[in-house]
């Protein structure tokens, strides 16, 4: 019979976040699909014009998601009977503008948005440019974890530790991101002594992210 020994690991990392992800929507709806499909152009290529003035590659603003879909509307007829309008095409463009962490550059971006000439939703990200280093960290720790819980186990059972038979992780993405400002936040702020900007002052918070690893060994 195999003698082995199964303990789950937990890692727990905080790392200082380093970048700003400002995720951005635009949505409108017109009667041709060629007028909807036209007007989402026009709109994004305002809003690259505008990133463009604060020296932005107009490259820097990335599509994550775009669709154009059918709208209707639901009425009622003569004998109140609830029926289905069509009323034209709606379509929505969602994007992402990611530069360093620093509250000069974000005044400057949100400034430049509650002016555009176009009126997206918005969100701010705070994140991290290296994700896959902080992976790394993250599950060493739960490994290092595992195996010192397996110390602890196999010394009060007065067995020996083996070598590793399995090491199960799901691999799953881990969201290193915090969000310490509510959305649209651009309204109430008070301008620097820049003209074409906001003061902010935001620190934000460590991001903390945690997992786990179960590591099997044998046990003499």
């Amino acid at each position: 019979m195999e003698r082995i020994i199964k303990v789950t690991g937990k890692g727990k990392i905080s790392v200082k976040p380093d970048l700003i992800r400002l995720l951005i929507n635009l949505e409108d709806k017109r009667e041709t699909y060629e007028e909807t499909v036209e007007q989402s152009t026009l709109q994004l290529e305002m809003l690259r014009d505008c990133f463009a003035k604060l020296g932005f590659e107009r490259a820097d603003l990335k599509t994550i998601n775009f669709n154009v879909n059918t709208e209707y509307e639901s009425y009622q007829d003569e004998n109140r009977a609830w029926k289905q309008k069509f009323i034209g095409y709606k379509f929505v463009h969602a994007m992402k503008l990611e530069f360093d962490a620093d509250n000069k550059r974000l005044g400057e971006v949100l400034y430049a948005l509650a002016h555009a000439p176009v009126s997206p939703e918005f969100r701010i990200n705070y994140t991290i440019r290296d994700v896959e280093a902080a992976k790394n960290k993250l599950l060493g720790k739960a490994v290092t974890d595992s195996k010192e819980k397996a110390c602890v186990l196999t010394e009060a059972a007065g067995v020996k530790l083996g070598d590793i038979v399995t090491i199960d992780y799901s691999w799953g993405d881990k969201e290193f991101v915090s969000e310490p400002m509510v959305r649209n936040l651009a309204a109430p702020m008070m301008r620097s002594a820049k003209a074409d900007s906001y003061n902010i002052d935001i620190e934000p918070d460590d991001i903390s992210v945690t997992d786990t690893v179960t590591v099997v060994w044998e046990i003499d």
